[in-house]
């Protein structure tokens, strides 16, 4: 399903190089993104792709958008003007009609986001494992901190305990993060989904991922730069790394490439 079918950045130039978010894009020469099922936006630190993603959320006014500011005073608001300049066209229904509205689940995840998760059930594994020793600490004897904890008002701090013990790493976190948030029907913005992720993890999200456009109405932008992801997706992939944001296949991607030289290097280390 194609719910976003194109996104056109702001041409206009500024004088001052250095204003955000002009200047990431500044000296590109760049035609408008023109999205598939799942669309990935490639580049190394620094690239422009979570501010372009940013961007496509503030304009479509996703859940989880961001809203920047451009400097320290905000005396001038650059980042809504060059929202304001891009222009998107929405893709088409079953029956040929132009979608007018972005279904309700659609959203913008961020790899803060996913962060964010995990520290705040790191937080409440902390608070649970040391629960009893602080009521202890307060006066209580032990069989008054195991009452309490079994009274109603402890039931709360005792479903602390069962979550904390139901989440063994951060990459389940964040696995079960996305299997809450990635429903049908909807438009989703990842930016860099593969944070905590092992590589067999990052492989069974992308392949999930791909199930999901295909069968389930989904369409997926994601800015990454795993090889994992890149490799599993299938995915129109831009490269942001080049002037004209160029298609590129995975496989000739600098960051691609550096693995496999890397593992070339060390071949004669795997052999038996």
């Amino acid at each position: 399903m194609i719910y976003l079918s194109s996104f056109r950045l702001s041409k206009r130039k500024v004088n001052n190089p250095n204003i955000y978010p002009y200047n990431v894009f500044r000296d590109k020469y760049i035609e408008p993104f023109v999205f598939r099922p799942i669309t990935v936006l490639y580049g190394n630190n620094g690239s422009g792709k979570s501010t372009l993603l940013n961007i496509i959320a503030n304009c479509l006014q996703l859940k989880g958008k961001e809203y920047a500011t451009s400097n320290s005073f905000g005396s001038v608001d650059y980042c809504g003007s060059f929202s304001r300049e891009c222009f998107y066209t929405l893709g088409e229904d079953d029956y040929g009609n132009t979608i007018n509205k972005l279904p309700e689940n659609s959203r913008y995840i961020k790899s803060e986001d996913i962060l964010y998760e995990i520290k705040k059930i790191q937080q409440k594994q902390i608070l649970s494992d040391g629960m009893e020793y602080d009521y202890v600490k307060r006066g209580m004897s032990l069989l008054e901190a195991k009452k309490f904890l079994a009274s109603k008002e402890g039931c709360k701090q005792e479903e602390y305990i069962k979550f904390a013990q139901e989440k063994y790493s951060n990459g389940e976190t964040s696995m079960q993060y996305f299997e809450e948030y990635l429903q049908p029907d909807a438009l989703y913005l990842l930016d860099e989904p593969e944070v905590s992720l092992s590589p067999a993890n990052q492989v069974m999200l992308a392949e999930e991922i791909n199930k999901m456009a295909r069968l389930l109405e989904c369409q997926f932008i994601i800015a990454t730069h795993s090889p994992f992801m890149l490799g599993t997706l299938n995915a129109k992939i831009y490269n942001l790394d080049t002037k004209e944001y160029d298609v590129t296949k995975w496989s000739d991607l600098d960051n691609v490439r550096y693995f496999y030289n890397f593992f070339k290097k060390h071949e004669d280390e795997f052999k038996v």
